[in-house]
């Protein structure tokens, strides 16, 4: 008896794939191989690859949204302390995995304008989410838009930067930055 997996297997796979190497290493072949399935089980889930890619897009894009609103959400939590909860969040915890499927998209999204779409509306999300942090300091909206800007690009870039500091500086460096993202003339 050949084994079935279900839709969520194959995208799962796929996003594995693309941390590995990118979009161009999606190929059903190699994915029913990972699973231990044929071919055929693929073409019983989606109509071609394209199918496939649309939904490990559809996602990445609803996965990394509802992670946003959960992590933007104030909670017990002043906007100061969720924005260094966030900080804190993405640079002592790096997860490598995650990092590559986000740079693999955005690679990908430079030549495919369904994954741009899908960058766009992630980025879209975190900096709306980000900068209404910022305006409940008390930031007019093109303030809080640019350090919201700001404060995406010190996450992605310290988890390009920091990666040969050891645990502690690296902690120091982030709660440092966390300290002037989070300092607000006036508030």
């Amino acid at each position: 008896m050949i084994a079935t997996v279900g839709s969520d297997a194959w995208i799962k796979a796929g996003l594995a794939e693309i941390a590995k190497g990118g979009v161009d290493r999606i190929r059903v072949e190699v994915l029913a191989k990972s699973l231990g399935v044929t071919k055929g089980g693929f073409y019983r889930r989606f109509k071609d690859r394209r199918a496939l890619l649309d939904a490990l897009l559809d996602t990445w894009t609803s996965g990394r949204i509802a992670a946003i609103k959960r992590q933007t959400e104030l909670g017990n939590k002043t906007p100061r302390g969720r924005l260094k909860a966030l900080i804190n969040l993405y640079s002592a915890r790096f997860n490598s995995e995650a990092m590559a499927i986000e740079l693999a998209i955005r690679q990908w999204a430079r030549s495919d304008a369904i994954a741009a779409k899908a960058a766009a509306n992630v980025d879209a999300e975190r900096l709306d989410s980000v900068a209404q942090l910022y305006r409940k300091l008390g930031l007019a909206r093109p303030a809080a838009e640019a350090q919201a800007v700001l404060f995406y690009a010190f996450i992605f870039g310290q988890s390009l930067l920091f990666l040969e500091q050891t645990p502690r500086k690296r902690a120091s460096l982030a709660a440092d930055c966390a300290n002037t993202l989070t300092e607000i003339a006036g508030t």
